[in-house]
């Protein structure tokens, strides 16, 4: 006969998806927090160039740590499902088919964008025909393609926490105030990634819409789940 296996409880599988979060967010921090935001110089691909040459280990450092952050969010993608699925089984795996789309799928073929920068740069091979200053463009305007790319995934990813809020509210695992913060940072994402392909020209408005509600809900959420996992139910 066959060993039948036991199910992980709730407080282990929260444990796991916050320590996975945090994974997430520090790494994706850094990445485009700290490494693109340190190296890349808006609207001058020469002194952008500059910066990543002089730093190439810290930029392939930021490649690293996104794909490590969107592979980890794979796996809360999933966690998130088995902890919510009492709620809602259709919405909880809609929402998680969401993440899945918006960090490992949609924003890990994005970063062929990122590396594709040290490629450009390295002027070899084929890329000899093409000039510095011709290079140091079209690297510029790769940095712009994955910021793009970005916004892209982030529209998946804020339907995703509308529905995360909800079913964040509707749980007996849960404190209803993550929901509601996670529905406030849905609403920060959607704005910035709609926002910026209808209405340009308002980009700091429009990353400071998502940076607050966001950071406070994500990172609230996190800790929640490493600390106190879930709620103590009756």
């Amino acid at each position: 006969m066959k060993a039948q296996g036991t199910e992980p409880s709730g407080l282990v599988l929260a444990r796991a998806a916050g320590i996975l979060y945090l994974i997430v967010i520090v790494c994706a921090g850094f990445a485009e927090g700290f490494v693109r935001h340190v190296l890349v110089v808006p609207g001058d691909a020469a002194a952008t160039a500059g910066k990543i040459l002089a730093n190439e280990g810290l930029f392939r450092f930021g490649f690293a740590a996104d794909l490590v952050a969107f592979i980890s969010d794979l796996v809360v993608a999933v966690l998130f499902y088995l902890l919510l699925k009492p709620v809602s089984r259709t919405l909880s795996i809609i929402a998680a088919f969401l993440r899945v789309l918006a960090h490992p799928a949609i924003a890990s073929v994005n970063l062929l964008n990122h590396f594709a920068v040290l490629i450009l740069l390295s002027g070899a091979g084929y890329l000899s025909v093409f000039n510095a200053d011709q290079l140091n463009s079209l690297a510029l305007l790769s940095l712009e393609t994955h910021r793009y790319g970005y916004l892209i995934g982030g529209a998946f990813f804020g339907f995703h926490c509308l529905l995360l809020g909800y079913l964040l509210l509707k749980s007996d695992l849960f404190p209803g105030i993550l929901g509601v913060l996670m529905v406030l940072a849905s609403l920060g994402y959607l704005a910035e990634s709609f926002g910026n392909f209808l209405f340009p020209g308002h980009e700091a408005l429009l990353t400071l819409t998502v940076a607050v509600p966001a950071v406070i809900a994500e990172v609230s959420l996190c800790l929640w789940l490493v600390i106190r996992g879930v709620k103590r139910t009756g």
